[in-house]
């Protein structure tokens, strides 16, 4: 007999009802919800090879509803990808199981990103479909035409970083996005008129997108949504009216399976209802059948992909950028000529001095800025304008949308083939935080640019000047927080942000001109996220540790200090990340216990006791204040004047 398409929806139905009831946890009404959505999806317009879940030029599906990631799992089981196993599926949400209580990209191939925050999901997939146009205009539609698709819930369409999202997406004309919003009314407190009255509909067409409407549960109309929405060229949203929980008789279109179990009578209920006998995780042959022929088309599409990939000119290159292993050979020229003719510029400036050979050199470095060009210093004459009307151009202009931002670019990191930076002031990645997060723990290389990092922001005032900001971006695991003293520094930092395949960084940059301090170019220093920038002449007594501009502080410190006959070696520390990860002996060699050490870091100082101990912390423990720098920093007590006789102080001499 004919496998129906009820049948293969019910079949998601089953397993997420299953899965979530035997954790006890979880989320079954979604995917009950958008069963049937999902089952014309993927057996007629989904482009994927199960076998080949990296193949390039795939489609793109984005669970941005993450909370029902059952709908995950069970299409992903059904169609036949190596992960997750039913096993894996009845281990739902337990430790060890891919199968997280969230989908996470790292733990199965077929996972795209990881979702959960609502709205993230929907704004790294404008940031794959920024990636597809990009790489398509690089090369060409043989090697690069694919779609991004998105399930999204009326929670992501309410989080602020929607607006954001949608706005980019309908600016740029992503024609090859398209997102079905699973309309089923409710959120975790019950009916959305409870706390929403706003036409979603029109906010979206008003920011240039296509929507489409169609009943969630009608296959024809589900079908006949997506055809039209293909043939629309801006980015579409399908709003699909569904019943959270369909099938369940007692609690469909109710907030009641929306984080919570049907509960052992209620499945019953719903199996006699889908007329679905079969026992818990049991897919019939005929129906996982059925299910499993929806990929053949798509190998069939990625067969005629690869001999096209044989026959390109630009085969090669296009290895290259998605393979993402970008040479290292801009550096040391570059380095070279800072060295011949040294400047005093401020760090920022020293980034977009590396940029410029950096990107002239790699393709795949693609930047932006939240409407800081001007003070980012992101743009070089390698990065024109990616707009609607060019997509081939190597600069987005973001606006102010820092949130937005940051989940793009996490969404094109994911996506292959790119390399994404884009930059903003220190003090808005308080907006990008969740994004920045979420790029540490799907394991992205997201390069986050971020000027006027202290208090010589100066008369902009404390609004502006980043006091926490640095010390709050070192706790994320996973994180590089680069704060480079110089234009070496700067430099070597840039290209340990460019070679970190599975690390985003943050390069905190200073707003005003800071001294070449670095002589030395033999090894990246930075590498090792501390190192002796400078020997005591007199008899060691103190080690100072300072980062960014306030390595030239502490050098005017360790002068005062020699001329008094105490030694003190300065020692720049760029990156806390990299320096924990040393060898036990260097860091007890460049940080001995016995030694007086002294951090300097124009920013909190909670967090500097792991170097320093029972020593000095030298810092900003207030709000900043509005001024010019140099009075800021004198009134901060951060000048060599007031930190030396402190630690003359402490040394009782």
């Amino acid at each position: 007999m004919t496998v129906s398409d009820q049948q293969m929806a019910n079949a998601i139905r089953a397993l997420a009802m299953d899965a979530v009831q035997a954790a006890n946890s979880g989320h079954p009404g979604m995917p009950m919800g958008m069963a049937d959505v999902a089952t014309v999806l993927y057996s007629k317009f989904l482009k994927f090879d199960p076998k080949a879940p990296d193949w390039a030029d795939r489609d793109r599906f984005v669970l941005s509803a993450g909370h029902g990631s059952m709908f995950a799992y069970a299409t992903l089981y059904l169609t036949g990808y190596a992960s997750p196993t039913i096993d894996d599926i009845r281990n739902f949400r337990q430790l060890g199981s891919p199968c997280a209580g969230h989908p996470e990209n790292f733990l199965i191939d077929g996972i795209e990103c990881t979702t959960g925050p609502l709205g993230q999901g929907l704004a790294m997939a404008v940031g794959m479909a920024i990636a597809e146009r990009h790489l398509n205009a690089r090369f060409g539609d043989e090697l690069v035409d694919h779609r991004t698709w998105v399930v999204a819930g009326d929670g992501c369409l309410m989080e602020g970083i929607n607006h954001e999202a949608v706005g980019l997406a309908g600016h740029l004309g992503l024609g090859r996005l398209i997102v079905f919003w699973d309309d089923n009314r409710i959120t975790i407190d019950g009916a959305t008129d409870l706390s929403t009255s706003e036409d979603i509909a029109a906010r979206y067409v008003a920011s240039g997108w296509h929507v489409e409407s169609c009943d969630g549960h009608d296959f024809n109309d589900i079908e006949r949504a997506i055809q039209t929405s293909l043939q629309d060229q801006r980015p579409s949203l399908i709003a699909c009216r569904t019943l959270i929980g369909k099938g369940s008789p007692n609690k469909q279109g109710t907030k009641a399976p929306h984080g919570s179990p049907l509960g052992a009578d209620e499945i019953i209920a719903t199996r006699a209802a889908l007329d679905w006998p079969y026992p818990a995780f049991e897919i019939p042959e005929d129906i996982l059948g059925a299910w499993r022929a929806t990929g053949e088309a798509g190998a069939l599409k990625h067969a005629a992909w690869r001999s096209r990939l044989a026959a390109a000119p630009t085969a090669a290159e296009f290895k290259t950028a998605m393979a993402g292993t970008p040479s290292g050979a801009w550096l040391q020229p570059h380095l070279d000529g800072l060295i011949a003719a040294p400047q005093k510029i401020a760090t920022r400036k020293a980034s977009e001095i590396a940029l410029t050979a950096a990107t002239a050199a790699l393709p795949e470095l693609l930047g932006g800025s939240a409407d800081l060009t001007g003070s980012n210093f992101t743009r070089t004459a390698s990065t024109n304008t990616l707009d609607k009307n060019d997509y081939s151009g190597r600069y987005v202009n973001y606006g102010i949308r820092e949130f937005g931002m940051a989940a793009a670019m996490n969404g094109m990191a994911l996506h292959g083939g790119i390399i994404p930076y884009g930059g903003t002031f220190l003090i808005f990645s308080d907006y990008c935080r969740a994004a920045i997060r979420l790029s540490a723990l799907q394991e992205t290389r997201v390069i986050y640019v971020m000027t006027h990092d202290s208090i010589g922001v100066g008369e902009d005032g404390p609004t502006h000047q980043p006091i926490e900001q640095v010390m709050s971006l070192r706790l994320i695991p996973n994180l590089h927080v680069y704060r480079p003293c110089d234009s070496i520094e700067t430099a070597e930092c840039w290209a340990l942000a460019i070679e970190s395949a599975s690390t985003p960084s943050v390069l905190a940059l200073s707003r005003q001109n800071l001294p070449q301090l670095r002589t030395d170019i033999s090894e990246n220093f930075s590498a090792k996220g501390a190192y002796k920038l400078r020997a005591a002449d007199a008899p060691r007594k103190v080690i100072l540790i300072a980062t960014g501009s306030e390595v030239e502080i502490a050098n005017a410190v360790a002068d005062k200090l020699e001329q008094q006959g105490i030694g003190a070696d300065v020692v720049s520390m760029p990156s806390w990340e990299r320096f924990d990860a040393q060898a036990a002996a260097y860091k007890s060699e460049l940080l001995p216990n016995d030694t007086l050490r002294v951090s300097i870091e124009a920013g909190t100082t909670m967090g500097w006791e792991r170097y320093v101990g029972e020593g000095l912390r030298i810092g900003i423990d207030s709000f900043g204040a509005s001024g010019p720098i140099d009075a800021l920093y004198d009134y901060f007590g951060l000048t060599a004047d007031k930190i030396t006789p402190q630690i003359v102080a402490r040394l009782g001499q």
